[in-house]
Parts: C-alpha cells; sequence; structure tokens
C-alpha cells in the first residue's frame, strides 16, 4: 500500500485525505469521484505483484454525490450495481434500510423455523424464551450497530420481534397487551439500542 501514489486522492475528512479502509481481507477505495477510482484501482498496481482483476465479477456503486459516468478499469466498462451484500449486510446507495430490515425479517423467521420442532415439544417458557434471545434475536439484529434508525425503522423491528415471540409463546396479541409483557411500553429492542446493551451476534 505505501508504493501506491495516492497521496492526492481521496476525501478530505478533518483536514485529511481518506482514500481507503482496510478491513481482514478486504480494502474499500474513497474516491470524490469515478475518474479517481479508476486512476486507483489500475491494474498496474496489481500486475507487479502477481495480481489480476477478474473484471468479469468487478462492479461499482456510487452514492448521490458522484456524478453519472461510464467507469472503466484497463479498456473494460464495468458495470454499475445500485445494492450489494458487504459482511452479511444489504447496502445501497439511496442509503435506503428497509431492504436490509427485509432480509432480517426473513433471517429471524428462518431461525425460529431452525428451532420451531424444539420449541413444540417444550412447554418450558423459560426455555422458549432463551432460544428466542440466542437464535431468532441474533439473526433479527445482526449488524444493527451499523444502522441508522428512523423511528419507524426500529417500530418495525419491534414489530417483527413481538409477532415472533407471540408465535413462539403461543399467546395472542390481545394476551400479550392483558397480560403486560410490555408493561414499560418501549420494546425490548429498542431498549437495547438506547442503553447500548445489544447482545453479541455471532456471523
Amino acid at each position: 500500500m505505501r508504493r501506491l501514489e495516492w497521496d492526492n486522492m481521496g476525501v478530505r475528512v478533518d483536514g485529511r485525505l481518506l482514500h481507503h479502509l482496510r478491513f481482514a481481507d478486504d480494502i474499500v477505495l474513497i474516491t470524490p469521484n469515478i475518474s479517481q477510482a479508476e486512476r486507483m484501482l489500475f491494474d498496474d498496481a496489481c500486475g507487479k505483484i502477481g495480481l489480476q482483476l477478474n473484471l468479469t465479477k468487478t462492479m461499482f456503486m456510487r452514492n448521490g454525490w458522484v456524478l453519472d459516468a461510464p467507469f472503466s478499469l484497463n479498456g473494460t466498462t464495468t458495470s454499475e450495481c445500485s445494492s450489494y451484500v458487504y459482511l452479511g449486510r444489504e447496502v445501497n446507495k439511496m442509503n435506503d434500510l428497509a431492504p436490509e430490515l427485509g432480509r432480517r425479517k426473513r433471517a429471524a423467521w428462518g431461525a425460529y423455523k431452525s428451532i420451531e420442532d424444539v420449541v413444540k415439544k417444550t412447554n418450558n417458557t423459560r426455555l422458549r424464551a432463551h432460544l428466542f434471545n440466542t437464535t431468532v434475536f441474533p439473526a433479527l439484529i445482526y449488524a444493527s450497530e451499523t444502522w441508522v434508525l428512523r423511528k419507524q425503522d426500529g417500530n418495525a423491528v419491534s414489530a417483527i420481534e413481538s409477532s415472533i415471540e407471540r408465535v413462539l409463546l403461543e399467546v395472542t396479541r390481545l394476551t400479550q397487551v392483558r397480560a403486560a409483557i410490555r408493561s414499560s411500553g418501549v420494546p425490548p429492542y429498542v431498549n437495547s439500542r438506547r442503553s447500548g446493551t445489544l447482545p453479541f451476534t455471532p456471523s
């Protein structure tokens, strides 16, 4: 990385140019325009260390701050995408959380299906709650630390959580209200977000 001529590239953040972020096995390039991204991704740097870009699998996404323009690498036009999944979390150019919440809903119900047989064989409410907290809840809130929640988003997550809880505990919504299961008036997920006590969510 030190050999790359990127000193004058990137986006200025707090007085310094930020042109990339390094993860365990990924690198995110940050540029203010497409032409600069083309220069940073030029295959010459890869070729010097024996690497070659797979242009058939390479796509790019831009946000609303970047003007529409073709993106070419080594003379080949690269396709643009409007969303992609990175580390289990959907990212899209509109920064819309709704598609990711839909994915979390499907994942949570899928997690419930994986324990449904066990749930039906026990009347132990504490065991059922434990299964929910260790199986369904992590699937529902995976990567939620990266979410920027609006009020309606928080309500949507809480509604999903409550609906699965009712099925798992075999109670109706009316019974849930009468039993004051949500006596605080604030769903557990929202409480967790506010207090910073979200449980560990393994991938």
